[in-house]
């Protein structure tokens, strides 16, 4: 008979230092982050963040929460998580890893002061939808106001093909961030 521990079915939070090349923040902190969005799909992710000893502090201690040790074990071996792992071999330097089982896994060590990266919140589609809507419907009827004199006598699908090359660079390159930017608060609002 197989039994289980009380220990493997607790969640498990890992804590892992690392030294970060100099000059490499920036990098890393897209690295960290490329990481989180990994683990958040991985069945039995609970969380994850790191924290900064000091905010110009090259040593970063990054945690992940896992539900329990089967889980983690699960996300660490993963294929993803190597690629990962791999692709910061010139950036980021481990020093050192812990694990800690329980509620006390998620308490900073003294002196952290500083979380980097909070966990992202995706707007519901329908803010999506305004913030598309906003930018594009001016945009369009600009672009078919300009356009007309010229295609006029072209068929409806070129005039709609003209249209949507000129208009999808501008939109994913121009408006879309400046208008997410202005819309920021309103977008990242919790529910």
């Amino acid at each position: 008979m197989v039994t289980i521990s009380d220990s493997q079915l607790q969640p498990v939070t890992v804590s892992v230092a690392r030294t970060v090349q100099p000059g490499r923040t920036r990098q890393a902190s897209a690295w960290a982050h490329a990481g989180q969005e990994l683990a958040r799909e991985w069945p039995g992710y609970l969380g994850s963040g790191w924290v900064r000893s000091a905010p110009d502090s090259n040593e970063w201690h990054m945690l992940y929460r896992f539900a329990n040790a089967d889980m983690l074990n699960d996300w660490e071996q993963s294929d993803e998580r190597r690629w990962w792992i791999d692709s910061a071999a010139d950036l980021v330097e481990v020093t050192q890893i812990e694990r800690r089982t329980g509620i006390e896994g998620w308490f900073a060590q003294p002196g952290d002061v500083q979380l980097s990266v909070p966990e992202t919140v995706i707007p519901p589609r329908w803010k999506q939808m305004v913030s598309i809507f906003l930018p594009f419907f001016p945009l369009s009827l600009l672009a078919n106001f300009l356009l007309h004199p010229l295609t006029q006598e072209w068929p409806l699908a070129f005039q709609v093909l003209l249209a949507t090359c000129l208009l999808t660079p501008l939109m994913t390159y121009v408006f879309l961030p400046v208008t997410t930017r202005l819309l920021g608060p309103w977008l990242r609002k919790k529910r």
